[in-house]
Formats: structure tokens, C-alpha cells, sequence
């Protein structure tokens, strides 16, 4: 007989939306069905809590079937406790010259048990439980092929018990991961700014439209790109995620598109490419701006008809992909230079989202900066850890060129390299990089006012590039030995 498969039962077919429902099910049929093989009167199947050392039984069949559902049997105790507790099968022809036999149980619901065959479940060397069945319809003892095919049986349901067991754990797992990337890939803001994109967002979701993310770095363009995915219709579907920017022309189409054996040298197999990865599901294509005109070309093709080729083959792969890209560069100007085709443009552009920059949302600062500091404190434990009023204030003047990403990045930072209790002021690394000029002074003459302008000027690019004079000129657009005379004229030889 196969293994783990007993008349055609096969423990690995469960639905996995249902998997203790279809198992419950799964489990009364075996104990049915070995009933009936070994034309036994009754039989059951009983599973051992750990926590209590009992058996309690899970599926019983025959006339007292519902009255038996009521008792539990303790390790060690009686046959089934006996098979439970040293993991061997045993066969008892006659129970009532078996000293190993209880009678509690048959006494109780009025039934006198003659012969019974045990077999135990195993999940590797777990022992979780036995199936057993008692007297044969003709009367005669069960015998050793029962108790063979018994034993069988007795590995079939624990098989099924095991798959079933892995499905429930991957369901809580992924439903675990679901919550946790719910978390890490949250877009966080009260601002009207936020609600408006998310909102967009949620609108997109719904449609299966190319949608096109505009914004400055660090904004979290992939953030609502995972958002449109998350909420949408193929939200169960695969996102894959790439980043344009990131490899050269050859090595994106590899990426994007895959390779055949032996297509280049190294190509010692075949390679399936993001876009098939991404197949019935979302592939999120970020700084698209980055790509090159003859990449532009192979991706307006797949986008307009779903076909592309590996590299190195002859084959078409049809795919069926939503696409969500987007950009930090002026995608406008880039179509006015010509550096952009502008038929790819509308075929990405179906619809467009815009993400301010933290700048001009700055409301959004201090939930973020808690919302961050939430997460540090479950990262590393400090569970006292805040942010002081002063460290809360520098961030909310702070224009924050890097958006949210910079943002993340300075608090953990602070986090690290502070006190272990508080954020404080100093421990950020930001600092107001913009060049501020004093101001002009009434009174001057016109010749006066700029010299002044000059000197001052000149005394703030230094200090703002450390004193480096080939920094300095450079950011002034004039000759280094230029700008050393200036120096020199006004007397900043210690700026």
C-alpha cells in the first residue's frame, strides 16, 4: 500500500482557505473508511493535549459514537493511553485477559468491548495521538494485517494533521507579514496634502489604469505605489519592485525582461525576468526618468502589446502586468527636451499622482516623527524613548531636502548616537544650510554697498564650504586666485 495514501485518501489535497474545516472532514472519512475495510463495529480517533497528558476523542463512529465523545483517556491509561504514551501499536484479541485494558469507558455508555486494535499518530517522532477500532461485526479477533492496515491509516490521518497544521501556520505568517509591511510601508500624515493622495490613491487602486507617481526623493513614491497595490484588485497577485536609476542599459533589460541559456557569456541558464515575475500582478517601475531612449522603446512595446522577449531568445512571453512608475526628475521638461518619448509618457500617465514635498507639509513633521520614534522604540526596546520640544522644533524649521527619507534616517540617527531616554536638538544631524545675508545698510554709496555685499557675500560661501577656497569659487562661478585676491582686498584671510 502507497504511503500516506490509503484507497485513494490523499491527506495533501486540502483546500487551504479552509484547512481545519476540510481537515475535520478529511479525518471523519479515514476513521469511516478504516472502519468499514476492517468491518469493525466501531471506531475513533483521539488527539493528545500536551498541556493536560489527556486524550480526548476527535472522530468516533458507531452506535455509542456521541456518548464516547464525552470522555477523555489519560497518557498511559488503558490501550489507547498505553499506544499515546510508548508510540507502538498494539492488538488485544481479548481485552478481558489483558491487564493493560480499562473498562471505564465501555461501563460507562454500556458496551462491551472484546477486541480493539491501536495504532498511534506520529509527526515526526511527535506522538499526537492514536486511531483505534473495536470488535469485528462477525465477532471474531482482529488480527495482525488489521493491525497493519490500522497502522497505516494511523500515519495517513497524521500526514493530514501535519499539512494542516503548515497551512494554519502560513496563514498566520503571511497574515502576520501583511500587518508588519502594513506598518513599514505605511503612509503617514493628517495633512489635507496626504489625505488627497491617498485618497487618489484608493481611486486608482480600483482600476487596472497605468498610474505614474511624481515627486521629490525621499517623498515615498514607492510607499503609495504599495498602497495602490495593497488596496487593489490584485492586491493577493505579486508586486515586484525595480529601480531604474540603479543598472546600466544591458543589465536592466536582463532585469526587466530576463535571459535565455546561453544568450551571453556567463548565461549558464535561463533567467525569468521582473515583468514575467510580475505576471497577474503589479510591477512598480521607479525613476523612470533614468531609462534610456532605446530602453524606453522595448518597454512602450511590452506596455502597448503584453509581448516582450527574453534576451537571447525567440520566444514571445505574454504577460498581463499593471504598471505603476514614477520619477523625481521634471518628466514635462524632459518631453520638451526630447530626453523622454512621448508616446511612453501617456502610456505610463493614464493617470498621475503628485507628492508634495515634507517642506510644504509640514504639519505632517511632528506624526511622523512620533510614527518613527514608535517604531525605533519597538526596534530596540527603549520603551521610555521621546522626543524633547527643542529636538521637535529644529525639525519642524527644517526644510528637509531629503523629505521623509531623510527625516527617518536623522531620527534613527538620534536614536542611536543619543542618550537612550530622549531625542534632543543636538543629536539630529540637520542644520540650516541656506546661506543668509545680513542685510544692507542706509547711508552708503552705491560703490560702498557693494563692496560690503561682496565681503559679506564672500564670507558666507566660505563658511558654508569650510573654508575651502576651490569649493567656494566654484559655487561663486570665479577663478580660485581671483577669489584669493578678494580675500585678500577685504581682509577674510581667518574666515
Amino acid at each position: 500500500m502507497e504511503k500516506n495514501k490509503v484507497n485513494g485518501l490523499n491527506p495533501d489535497h486540502f483546500n487551504e482557505s479552509s484547512p481545519v474545516q476540510n481537515l475535520d472532514q478529511f479525518l471523519e472519512f479515514t476513521v469511516e473508511k478504516a472502519t468499514n475495510i476492517m468491518q469493525a463495529k466501531a471506531g475513533s480517533l483521539l488527539l493528545l493535549d500536551q498541556e493536560t497528558d489527556h486524550l480526548y476523542f476527535k472522530v468516533a463512529t458507531g452506535e455509542k459514537k456521541e456518548e464516547i465523545k464525552k470522555f477523555k483517556v489519560k497518557l498511559g491509561e488503558g490501550i489507547a493511553g498505553k499506544v499515546a504514551q510508548t508510540g507502538e501499536p498494539l492488538l488485544i484479541s481479548d481485552v478481558s485477559k489483558d491487564s493493560r485494558w480499562s473498562s471505564d469507558i465501555s461501563e460507562s455508555i454500556g458496551y462491551q468491548t472484546h477486541s480493539i486494535a491501536c495504532a498511534p499518530m506520529k509527526i515526526g517522532d511527535e506522538i499526537i495521538g492514536v486511531v483505534e477500532i473495536i470488535d469485528k461485526l462477525d465477532g471474531s479477533p482482529f488480527r495482525e494485517n488489521d493491525l497493519k492496515i490500522l497502522t497505516e491509516f494511523g500515519e495517513l490521518a497524521a500526514h493530514a494533521i501535519g499539512n494542516a497544521r503548515k497551512i494554519v501556520q502560513v496563514n498566520i505568517e503571511n497574515q502576520d507579514l501583511k500587518e508588519e509591511l502594513g506598518i513599514k510601508y505605511q503612509i503617514v500624515g493628517t495633512s489635507n496634502a496626504v489625505q488627497k493622495i491617498i485618497t487618489e490613491a484608493k481611486k486608482v487602486a480600483n482600476s487596472v489604469a497605468s498610474t505614474l507617481i511624481l515627486g521629490e526623493s525621499g517623498t515615498g513614491k514607492e510607499l503609495l505605489a504599495r498602497l495602490i497595490h495593497r488596496t487593489g484588485l490584485r492586491k493577493d497577485k505579486p508586486l515586484i519592485v525595480l529601480n531604474c536609476a540603479a543598472l546600466p542599459e544591458s543589465l536592466l533589460e536582463d532585469e526587466l525582461f530576463g535571459h535565455e541559456k546561453g544568450a551571453y557569456t556567463g548565461a549558464s541558464s535561463r533567467k525569468i525576468g521582473k515583468f514575467e515575475l510580475a505576471d497577474s500582478g503589479t510591477i512598480f517601475l521607479d525613476e523612470i526618468g533614468e531609462m534610456s531612449p532605446g530602453m524606453q522603446a522595448k518597454l512602450l512595446r511590452v506596455l502597448q502589446e503584453g509581448v516582450f522577449y527574453r534576451v537571447g531568445g525567440n520566444t514571445p512571453v505574454h504577460v498581463n502586468v499593471r504598471v505603476i512608475s514614477a520619477t523625481n526628475r521634471e518628466i514635462i521638461k524632459e518631453l520638451e527636451d526630447g530626453k523622454f518619448r512621448e508616446d511612453l509618457y501617456y502610456r505610463l500617465n493614464v493617470v498621475s499622482i503628485e507628492i508634495p514635498p515634507l517642506r510644504e507639509r509640514k504639519e505632517d513633521i511632528p506624526v511622523l516623527a512620533e510614527h518613527f520614534i514608535d517604531y525605533f522604540k519597538h526596534e530596540s526596546g527603549i520603551q521610555q524613548l521621546r522626543i524633547s520640544k527643542d529636538a521637535m522644533e529644529k525639525m519642524v524649521n527644517y526644510d528637509w531636502p531629503g523629505n521623509v527619507r531623510e527625516l527617518r534616517n536623522a531620527l534613527e540617527r538620534a536614536v542611536v548616537m543619543g542618550n537612550g531616554k530622549e531625542v534632543l536638538a543636538e543629536d539630529l544631524p540637520i542644520s540650516d544650510s541656506k546661506i543668509k545675508y545680513p542685510g544692507m545698510q542706509i547711508g552708503l554709496t552705491l560703490n560702498e554697498a557693494l563692496n560690503s555685499f561682496k565681503k559679506e557675500f564672500i564670507k558666507l560661501n566660505l563658511k558654508n564650504t569650510d573654508g575651502n577656497r576651490s569649493k567656494a569659487a566654484k559655487v561663486l562661478g570665479i577663478q580660485r586666485t581671483y577669489l584669493s585676491r578678494l580675500i585678500t582686498k577685504y581682509k577674510l584671510q581667518d574666515s
